[in-house]
């Protein structure tokens, strides 16, 4: 509207010169009328020409053919006019005229005038023009604008779309792994959009991670379950039989049996031998599940200065009593290597490494400790030259109720938690239990840190 506007100016200061152009071309003659002045000049069509004069007042304009046609003068007396200047009148015969008006004193006047046709329609084709070409320009904005948005947004729907799939996986029970992800090509970390993708992508690594090992928890917490079931139902089954025997053996006594009182009796304290047995080994293993437990929850460890050299000496001594048939070597610096931690503990820490390299080794084996300070730690090593430890079992050695004699034997297998029990004491110290072996080298390391240590830490 405003480039019509500016167009319809200049247009119309265009047609004020033509009008100027016009009256100078008009051979006003006081006596002459409209008509014969613009018979005796050159005119374009279109021009009017309106005089008073000693002639009287005639009007007249160049039709199409170009000839000179007189009007009626009936409409001029509408005109207002003071002094002369520029007007815009409408002629009943002819239409709107741009007129310019020259007059004196006397009462002469002299009225040229162009019609204003050319103006409205050029200013109606720029009017139309521009508004064609912004409604147009509008669509096609209108459509870039949608595309660059859809295009823009495409990475936010696959969020979307990703987010969506992910809540539609079922997540409450069993193995379950999130795979959806929002792809790499709607990810641009330069963008709001693409960092929110991003932002959920490591989200999703996370929950993943997380419902793994929810899982594996899940699946050691049953595996847990079945083995202290299967450790106890063992000791369980034995007190019973024992019981019944002795019950028995008491029935029968008491219903005048055959039996004699001697053997009832003897059989009566061999049972309860038995049965004390079994209850010692049900209540060693309710401990070292209680001790892993407090464990766990970070209790149980009574802090104090421990003196790691004095600690392994007399740990390989109690295991030289209990193997004699091995050979046992100790490597200590003559310099006490202290450590802040739970004596009793960290004691059945070594004593538990020693007796599963005795244990699990055959006679005659070299089984050493030694203690070492290394960047700042100190190190508790037991080592031994026996078979090793056998790959199936390497990596799950830590693990609860894992054994490397696979029998059930209270002699050479054990519970299997020994080794889960050293680990959980060394962590709560915040060290770190390892193992290293092969064929012929085996050697467990306790790394503890060699300065005190916050115990709530």
């Amino acid at each position: 509207m405003a480039s019509g506007a500016l167009l319809g100016g200049i247009v119309s200061d265009n047609l004020d010169s033509q009008v100027l152009r016009a009256q100078d071309r008009v051979d006003f003659s006081a006596n002459a009328t409209a008509e014969q002045m613009l018979e005796r000049g050159p005119a374009e069509p279109g021009t009017l020409v309106i005089t008073r004069n000693l002639a009287g007042t005639s009007s007249a304009y160049i039709d199409e053919e170009g000839e000179a046609t007189a009007l009626p003068t009936g409409g001029i007396g509408e005109l207002r006019f003071d002094g002369g200047g520029w007007a815009t009148h409408t002629f009943e015969d002819i239409g709107e005229y741009r007129i310019h008006i020259a007059d004196d004193p006397s009462g002469i006047y002299l009225i040229v005038g162009m019609p204003t046709s050319e103006v409205s329609a050029i200013t109606a084709r720029v009017v139309t023009t521009v508004t064609l070409l912004t409604a147009g320009g509008l669509l096609v904005l209108a459509a870039v604008i949608a595309l660059i948005i859809r295009s823009e947004l495409q990475p936010l729907r696959s969020v979307a779309n990703t987010a969506t799939r992910v809540a539609a996986t079922p997540m409450a029970e069993g193995a379950v792994r999130i795979s959806e992800r929002v792809p790499d090509e709607d990810i641009d970390d330069h963008t709001e959009v693409g960092r929110v993708g991003l932002a959920l992508n490591t989200l999703l690594d996370h929950v993943d991670t997380s419902l793994a090992a929810r899982q594996r928890n899940e699946e050691r917490m049953r595996a847990f379950v079945a083995d202290a079931s299967h450790e106890l139902r063992t000791p369980l089954a034995s007190i019973r039989g024992y019981s019944e025997l002795s019950l028995r053996g008491i029935r029968q006594q008491e219903a005048g049996g055959t039996a004699p009182a001697g053997v009832v009796a003897e059989t009566t304290r061999e049972s309860l031998e038995r049965i004390q047995a079994q209850s010692l080994r049900m209540s060693a293993l309710v401990e070292d599940l209680l001790l892993l437990a407090r464990l766990d929850e970070g209790q149980e460890l009574v802090y104090g200065a421990v003196d790691l050299t004095r600690l392994a000496i007399e740990s390989v001594a109690d295991a030289r009593a209990a193997g004699p048939d091995h050979e046992w070597v100790i490597d200590v610096p003559d310099e006490p290597v202290i450590v802040a931690g739970d004596t009793s503990r960290l004691h059945q820490v070594a004593a538990n490494l020693l007796a599963n390299a005795r244990l699990h080794t055959p006679a005659g084996t070299t089984v050493s400790a030694s203690v070492a300070v290394e960047d700042g730690d100190a190190l508790l090593r037991i080592h031994d030259d026996g078979p090793g430890i056998s790959p199936d079992i390497a990596d799950e050695l830590f693990e609860r109720f894992s054994r490397a004699d696979t029998s059930r034997a209270r002699q050479t297998g054990g519970t299997g938690l020994g080794l889960s029990i050293a680990k959980a004491i060394v962590d709560g110290h915040g060290g770190v239990l390892s193992v290293a072996s092969e064929p012929g080298s085996t050697t467990f390391t306790v790394r503890l840190p060699a300065r005190p240590i916050d115990p709530a830490a």
